[in-house]
């Protein structure tokens, strides 16, 4: 009976363990069970995050997102040459912008839906209203207008598109009106070379600003030239009226040199001496010296009437009005090398001009068949100062130390 109860008790203890077993295997498979749903969870999330393709409705719902507009509602000053966008990553159904008059303006709606862009300029003093349809089938719309300016300015640049020019041109860029704001000036203009080249811009005035390299340029190089300056606020309520461009290409290195020491012009063609010419500079004098210093050659004609009026020299105090021929200009304050006849006997010898380089009739054809814009010409020995960096073809006599900083912050001369 003993051994009984003890067999009867050792099996109900048995029993008491198996069902014990049998309770923490169905508890950890409910635990895996449900590892098993966070896990499965977890994955959904990590793709709606990455932009995972899901059609269901609740998805769509859960990663809706509304358009977006690059204008606030309300604007009033809105460039007009910026493009206007709208982007939903759950996709546009369609979308439309009209302006006051009912006219549709051009865009284009990406391929994927998800963005949309206008494709042509805007016009100031405009309003316009931009109504979506996103793929909800849910619809919204934003109304704004363009600035307003005081006046619009156009923008000139220097040298002419497909031109051949020398070393030493520089790229000019001549605002209709004073520019406030130059660095917004600066930055809707672009300069490339090929190759490349180290440069910068300096403002001669509150109108132009110049471009050039650090050195002299390589023959050969091709440059091209972008002045997006159309919707560009450049202070004061004046804005960027129309773009513009150009091009050009270095030609040959040609540099004259004019020693007043030896009253001679020596004009070198890749570092060849093509010619030395005899010359007579400006009187001997501070007022009518010839300034020393780099030019930059300008413009040519065959023929130029020479008006000492037009810098302030009256003929009653001993100026003149005379026609002259195969006048090339070195700058703009009006010093030219031209031809002088009557001053073939003082060439080589003295100096008589009112500081242009006179030579013989002969000579200044051959001159200015030989040079072009942009060509290089520097002055020594004579007892005037030095040709001013700011006279529009003196750039060189800026040095880079000081042109390669830029003086875009700056408002007086330097």
């Amino acid at each position: 009976m003993l051994v009984s109860v003890s067999i009867m008790s050792e099996s109900v203890e048995i029993m008491a363990k198996r069902v014990q077993v049998s309770r923490g295997f169905r508890q950890m498979m409910a635990a895996v069970a449900a590892s098993s749903l966070l896990l499965v969870g977890c994955t959904i999330d990590r793709d709606g995050d990455s932009g995972a393709a899901d059609t269901s409705g609740a998805h769509v719902a859960d990663t809706y997102s509304p358009p977006q507009f690059s204008v606030k509602d309300g604007a009033t000053d809105i460039s007009p040459g910026v493009p206007i966008t709208v982007e939903s990553e759950s996709g546009l159904e369609k979308v439309t912008m009209t302006n006051e008059e009912g006219g549709q303006v051009e865009a284009e709606l990406a391929s994927d839906g998800r963005s949309w862009t206008t494709t042509e300029e805007l016009g100031y003093s405009r309003t316009y209203t931009v109504a979506v349809t996103d793929a909800r089938g849910e619809s919204t719309s934003i109304t704004f207008q363009t600035a307003t300016p005081v006046a619009t300015s156009g923008v000139a640049l220097s040298p002419l598109a497909d031109s051949t020019v020398g070393v030493g041109q520089a790229i000019g860029f001549r605002f209709a009106n004073p520019v406030d704001d130059r660095q917004a000036a600066q930055d809707a203009i672009e300069v490339k070379t090929e190759p490349a080249v180290e440069g910068e811009f300096f403002w001669l005035n509150n109108s132009e600003v110049r471009w050039r390299p650090a050195e002299y340029w390589e023959p050969g190089t091709k440059v091209s030239v972008t002045a997006d300056i159309y919707g560009v606020d450049l202070g004061n309520g004046y804005y960027g009226g129309e773009d513009n461009a150009t091009n050009f290409t270095i030609g040959d290195r040609v540099i004259t040199e004019i020693d007043d020491n030896t009253k001679t012009m020596t004009v070198y063609r890749n570092g060849e001496a093509l010619r030395t010419i005899p010359v007579s500079l400006g009187r001997d004098n501070a007022t009518w010296a010839t300034p020393n210093g780099t030019y930059i050659i300008g413009d040519e004609y065959e023929q130029l009437l020479m008006d000492s009026t037009t810098f302030g020299l009256g003929y009653d105090q001993g100026g003149y009005s005379t026609m002259v021929d195969y006048a090339t200009q070195m700058s703009y304050s009006g010093i030219y090398v031209h031809a002088a006849p009557w001053s073939v006997g003082q060439q080589g010898h003295s100096n008589t001009s009112h500081g242009c380089i006179n030579v013989s009739t002969e000579a200044a054809a051959w001159f200015q068949d030989v040079v072009k814009r942009g060509d290089i010409v520097t002055v020594k020995n004579t007892v005037g100062e030095t040709l001013s960096g700011y006279d529009g073809l003196g750039d060189w006599n800026i040095p880079w130390s000081v042109w390669g900083k830029g003086n875009v912050d700056e408002t007086s001369a330097w």
